[in-house]
């Protein structure tokens, strides 16, 4: 069964997604938090992880291997549920050999924009293989095609390694994310929102309404 996870910092829209009984977990990255105003990286995602309780990504400010190790240690401490988003990079992959080494070294490896790319996070030992499907789709390219390529690989070779299907613009994108074996889909609000509505679930729903408002009309005189 696929996991759901909303793409934001938002507490409101955190807290709505989790009342709807169908949230597993968050990821965040600096840009959203920045959106969200808040700095105070640490405070505001125990207070996802508060709602949640599931896994909550968090990123790494550095873009050397050095940075990025110290920043975890600090991160993979605040919450069992708390991931590290690392960037695909030859620094980040550096970084990510040591943190999965160690007991708490959760990663989740982000900006994975080609099957190669995500071949060598998994063999970093990234947790979470994250897919900008998305962003490639924007500059013309089909991203869906590196989750498909992707989780054939993952599977021909056994990697202990979840592909992640981000970046999702609509509706259709977390369809295809399915069909293609996403083991994990991280959403904006504004889709999950679109997800659950229909104007036929509408128009039905209201027809429904109105049939028993005359049933129940005509039995109170």
């Amino acid at each position: 069964m696929a996991q759901l996870f909303l793409d934001t910092a938002s507490i409101d829209e955190i807290r709505e997604a989790a009342s709807w009984g169908v949230l597993d977990g968050v990821t965040t990255n600096p840009t959203l938090m920045m959106r969200a105003g808040t700095a105070d990286l640490k405070a505001n995602t125990l207070k996802i992880v508060e709602i949640v309780q599931g896994p909550v990504s968090a990123e790494v400010l550095s873009t050397g291997a050095p940075g990025m190790i110290e920043e975890a240690r600090e991160i993979l401490i605040w919450s069992e549920h708390v991931f590290v988003k690392i960037p695909t990079t030859a620094e980040g992959l550096k970084a990510m050999r040591e943190i999965s080494s160690w007991p708490n070294g959760r990663v989740n490896a982000t900006l994975i924009f080609s099957p190669a790319q995500a071949c060598l996070v998994a063999k970093a030992g990234a947790t979470y293989a994250s897919i900008f499907v998305g962003r490639m789709d924007d500059a013309g390219l089909d991203g869906m095609e590196v989750v498909r390529q992707t989780r054939t690989i993952f599977d021909n070779y056994g990697f202990d390694c979840q592909v992640l299907a981000a970046s999702m613009r609509h509706t259709a994108h977390v369809v295809d994310a399915l069909l293609a074996g996403a083991d994990i889909i991280t959403v904006p609000f504004g889709v999950l929102q679109k997800m659950i509505r229909s104007p036929f679930t509408d128009v039905g729903l209201e027809r429904f309404l109105a049939d028993w408002a005359k049933v129940a009309g005509t039995g109170t005189d």
